[in-house]
């Protein structure tokens, strides 16, 4: 779940007026997106196929190519900062899972390249699989590990930024040059 968080985050920092309500949704959901490729499981394909877990679903171009269907489908007022915005919610969940300790890596750059890969450094313990596995001690340390590896920098981010906005506009209206 806290492939979430990127999006969230992200909304956050932009402030309110600069997304839509729908593309601030859909940005959470192409966070988790990726990983309905685990129906592939049940359908034969194997973990290390190109549609296998962690293949082609967490590719920069299958989120460039989600963020530009989403943009045209949701026509929103300011397409450029909506695709990025959707772009960056997905492609961060294959990022998000180069950072993990487990699996196969992610197929950052499929179809020119179906190596997996993972970051330099993976400090975040790998969930497992399945609602079941999740909700064990096993789940407990990811949710852990993704407290300290995730959810930590981003809340420290998202402050940052807000305080610097929030001194910005009373800097801007001490000196009378605040937007109208």
């Amino acid at each position: 779940m806290s492939h979430a968080a990127i999006p969230i985050a992200g909304a956050l920092m932009l402030g309110r007026g600069r997304l839509s309500v729908p593309v601030i949704g859909t940005g959470i959901v192409f966070a988790m997106l990726p990983d309905a490729d685990v129906i592939g499981f049940g359908l034969g394909i194997d973990y290390s196929d190109s549609w296998g877990h962690r293949g082609a679903s967490h590719s920069l171009l299958f989120a460039a190519i989600s963020a530009l269907l989403a943009v045209a489908l949701i026509r929103p007022g300011r397409y450029v900062v909506a695709g990025i915005f959707l772009f960056i919610s997905m492609a961060s969940h294959g990022l998000l899972d180069t950072m993990t300790n487990g699996g196969l890596g992610a197929a950052l750059f499929w179809p020119w390249d179906e190596t997996r890969h993972f970051a330099p450094l993976t400090p975040v313990a790998v969930s497992p699989i399945g609602i079941s596995n999740f909700i064990s001690a096993r789940g407990m340390k990811v949710l852990q590990s993704e407290a300290i590896w995730i959810w930590t920098p981003l809340t420290l981010s998202v402050t940052i930024v807000l305080v610097l906005k929030y001194w910005r506009m009373r800097w801007l209206r001490q000196n009378g040059t605040a937007r109208q």
